[in-house]
């Protein structure tokens, strides 16, 4: 406990030029204000970034003429939250008037209401590694439901009790989760039964916020901790629903693992490759779009499986069923369409390695692997070496030689073709004018057959590419 409340005194110090000015601004105008909630604790954690939450008596309008000609920049969007936000030297800060937010039981949008003490704030916040705080400019520190004790026993718990604190917000049986997975703790038992039995209240929680608890959820350190607890607790029912599905069924190479411990392992070791998408030097840094392709990249198996007579159990086109069902949820959770389109695609391409076999794959072949990934080529990489989950040490080197090749030959033909940027060797203009039509339909056909002739031959020349253009059009036109 000494050397945590020594890291904190030396996090303030860091900070104190900040803190102090703006707690002296707000005690000379007669309020009082509190350093709170996620910096205290990382400052416990000896993890302090550069955002810092504040919580006051003052209201709104009061606290935006504080910090006017005292901050660089004010902002004022969270203004019917009670939240000014302002930003001094390099820190980003929000502060917020003493309040309370409750979601009667069928609104989709929490009332909020101003409290009227520190104590009132914190009791309403949503753990108690978060219900904690420093009074400044004095740094008295203020933990009236222990925080800092969960904090040293790595635990998640509520203020209050944890169905109150879910009513006021559904949405913290989310962040709970997400917690349990940033940070490594445990999540009490009262909190998960409560998760459990109100799992059904997430439902007035609107998907974007859903959408934006999941995103860190995935992206923290420990992400299977966080989505093992959405799945026990019946939360990923209804946020995830194909998550779970994944336990009914078996791996058609371990037909005694189900698919949902393999999607949780494939992410697992997703996440060991992402130093791929960093480059030399910079610090590697979470991929939510390779890590969700690698957590739902067998969700079409549920679909399609079928038993056959002989006993063993197949799922053909689950990439492309799996791809489409990534669609259809990833648009009801409000994500952007360049995510959608970019998990889709790793989807419905993560089994396109598997036919590669012994490295037999034609020039072509790799060509269009290549075309097909796009821009998305280096999560394929990651994802496909991911997905490899056997226990045996043969087959996995095998299939690990077999990758390490196929990736040599994409390197080696990009070097000569270029094949990130691979078009046909004629573009529109000179195919209209070569067969002297306008645009449309035929000019759209004539594209496609020459960059088919592309990917099959590799590059040629502007005669042999109009010579094979024109055959193609008098055969066409027989």
């Amino acid at each position: 406990m000494v050397e945590v409340q020594r890291r904190v005194a030396t996090e303030l110090t860091r900070i104190g030029a900040v803190v102090d000015e703006l707690g002296e601004r707000f005690v000379a105008a007669g309020h009082s204000l509190h350093l709170v909630g996620g910096p205290v604790r990382d400052a416990m954690l000896g993890r302090l970034q550069n955002d810092l939450d504040f919580t006051t008596s003052a209201r709104p309008e009061v606290v935006e003429r504080l910090v006017k000609g005292w901050a660089d920049a004010v902002w004022d969007i969270g203004r019917a939250f009670g939240t000014i936000g302002c930003r001094k030297d390099d820190w980003q800060i929000e502060i917020t008037t003493f309040r309370t937010e409750v979601y009667t039981p069928d609104s989709r949008k929490p009332e909020v209401a101003y409290g009227d003490d520190l104590a009132g704030d914190l009791v309403r916040r949503d753990f108690t590694v978060n219900a904690m705080a420093v009074s400044v400019p004095d740094r008295v520190f203020e933990d009236p439901y222990g925080g800092i004790t969960d904090l040293a026993h790595r635990v998640i718990r509520t203020p209050g009790t944890p169905e109150d604190s879910f009513s006021d917000d559904p949405l913290r049986m989310m962040r709970a989760a997400r917690f349990a997975a940033q940070l490594g703790f445990e999540v009490a038992p009262d909190v998960v039964a409560a998760m459990t039995a109100m799992a059904e209240r997430i439902d007035v929680i609107s998907a974007e916020r859903v959408r934006d608890e999941l995103v860190k959820l995935v992206c923290s350190p420990y992400p299977r901790r966080g989505l093992a607890l959405l799945v026990e607790t019946g939360l990923a029912a209804r946020v995830l629903p194909e998550l779970p599905a994944l336990q009914l069924e078996r791996d058609e190479h371990h037909r005694h693992k189900d698919v949902y411990e393999h999607s949780l392992t494939v992410l697992e070791q997703a996440i060991e490759l992402e130093h791929r998408l960093t480059p030399e030097g910079e610090p590697v840094r979470p991929d939510f779009v390779v890590r969700f392709a690698a957590l739902i990249h067998d969700i079409g198996k549920p679909r399609t499986r079928r038993f056959l007579d002989d006993g063993t159990v197949t799922f053909h086109h689950h990439d492309v069923v799996g791809a489409k069902m990534t669609r259809k949820r990833m648009k009801a959770l409000r994500f952007s369409s360049e995510q959608i389109e970019d998990v889709s695609k790793l989807v419905e391409l993560h089994l396109r390695f598997h036919g590669y076999g012994d490295g037999d794959w034609t020039d072509s072949a790799v060509r269009r692997y290549v075309r097909d990934a796009g821009d998305q080529i280096t999560r394929l990489h990651i994802l496909t070496r991911a997905d490899c989950t056997t226990r045996n040490k043969r087959k996995a080197d095998r299939l690990r030689r077999t990758y390490d090749e196929l990736e040599r030959r994409i390197e080696r033909l990009g070097e000569e073709e270029e094949l990130a940027a691979i078009r046909p060797d004629l573009d529109g203009n000179q195919i209209m004018e070569i067969l002297s039509v306008g645009p449309g339909r035929e000019v759209g056909e004539a594209y496609k057959f020459l960059l088919d002739l592309r990917l099959d031959e590799g590059p040629a020349s502007y005669d042999v590419a109009r010579a094979a253009l024109l055959a193609w059009w008098e055969q066409r036109r027989a």
